[in-house]
């Protein structure tokens, strides 16, 4: 089932996407859920059009952990090592954005990146995860943009302001909740830059699987239903512009797209 959150008439809502196409070809209905999707939920019957709704990121998130260098060929294209442990960061909150919203240049850089990369979505409070477990507390999949400030990575000793300014993390367009751990981690994952293919990989190419990084995040901190985990970026990585449309497509799940502009 997909699972979008969407605005209409003031209301904020959650509801199953029903159809084929996708968010720009029309299509698609939406079918009210009562409640909210991390518990058990009924949908409503009433139906809205996708094309009359402003989808919103498919979740809020207390906290979004993402995992840098969780690609063998992206590391090296930095001239990176893959890291003897996964290197974590956060994204906050106020980074957050859906699909159809805009990436706004920050005005502390001049190189800004896109980043395609699979995000685990929680559905359920965890804490020290065993593997055997790790299925029953993902909600789902979705999208992202890691969108990265490459300048001030570089000369900034932490990531915090060249991975986490505001609007620095597209998720959507909606959470794909019927996928097993096994099909999430052999998909195509591709970015487009005004309709020029960037990157293009597969999530079977993480250094670290899904797991793994469950694992290793739950053995310090508690996940909370909603909690988002960025994976990783395969190779392609590259400048974006005022002006340019991103978009991060992602098999069996869907397509985030954004549009660049001028931080105002």
């Amino acid at each position: 089932m997909r699972i979008a959150r969407f605005s209409i008439d003031g209301n904020v809502a959650f509801g199953a996407v029903e159809g084929e196409g996708t968010v720009e070809s029309g299509g698609l209905v939406l079918d009210i859920i009562k409640g909210i999707p991390y518990t058990d939920f009924e949908l409503s019957g009433t139906k809205v059009p996708l094309s009359k709704v402003r989808l919103l990121p498919p979740v809020l998130p207390n906290k979004v952990v993402a995992i840098g260098r969780n690609y063998a060929e992206h590391a090296a294209e930095l001239g990176n090592e893959v890291p003897d442990v996964p290197v974590a960061f956060f994204k906050p909150t106020t980074s957050v954005i859906g699909s159809g919203d805009a990436i706004e240049y920050p005005s502390f850089s001049n190189e800004l990146h896109h980043e395609a990369e699979l995000a685990v979505v929680i559905g359920r409070m965890c804490r020290e995860v065993p593997r055997e477990r790790v299925q029953d507390v993902i909600f789902g999949y979705t999208c992202a943009n890691d969108v990265t400030a490459r300048d001030a990575q570089q000369r900034e000793k932490q990531w915090a302001r060249a991975k986490g300014f505001d609007t620095s993390c597209p998720l959507g367009p909606w959470v794909e909740t019927d996928m097993s751990i096994a099909a999430a981690g052999d998909l195509t994952i591709q970015a487009t830059v005004n309709g020029e293919q960037r990157q293009l990989g597969r999530t079977s190419d993480m250094v670290r699987s899904i797991e793994d990084l469950v694992v290793h995040i739950t053995e310090a901190m508690t996940l909370l239903p909603g909690d988002v985990i960025l994976t990783g970026t395969p190779a392609g990585v590259g400048p974006l512009n005022v002006g340019d449309e991103v978009a991060v497509t992602i098999e069996g799940i869907g397509t985030l797209t954004n549009k660049v502009i001028k931080r105002g």
